[in-house]
C-alpha cells in the first residue's frame, strides 16, 4: 500500500517565513506517523517518519522542504541544529 502524500502548505506561505538573509527556522518531530509541514503562529513545524539516526531525519526534512518550496534539495543548506529539533536552513 502506498504512503499518503505529505500535507504541504503553499510555497508562498513558506517563503514568507524566510528572513531577509534567506534563513528559515523550524521545529522537527522525527519518527512521526505521518510526514507534514505545518505553519502555526508564524512558526514552521516539520514532521518526518525518519528516525534521528545518521542524519536520516535531517535528510528527510531537507527533501520535504525542497518538495514544498519547489527547489532542489541541494539548494537548502542546514545552518544550525544538526542534532537538535530546532533547526535553521538557508534557502537559495
Amino acid at each position: 500500500m502506498a504512503r499518503p502524500r505529505p500535507a504541504l502548505p503553499d510555497a508562498a506561505a513558506l517563503r514568507a517565513l524566510v528572513d531577509g538573509e534567506g534563513r528559515l527556522a523550524l521545529r522537527v518531530t522525527p519518527g512521526a506517523k505521518v510526514e507534514a509541514l505545518e505553519i502555526a503562529a508564524g512558526r514552521l513545524s516539520v514532521k518526518v517518519r525518519a528516525k534521528p539516526e545518521d542524519g536520516k531525519a535531517n535528510d528527510a526534512v531537507r527533501d520535504l522542504l525542497a518538495q514544498a518550496l519547489g527547489v532542489a534539495p541541494s539548494r537548502l543548506e542546514l545552518l544550525r541544529g544538526a542534532t537538535s529539533r530546532e533547526k535553521q536552513f538557508r534557502v537559495d
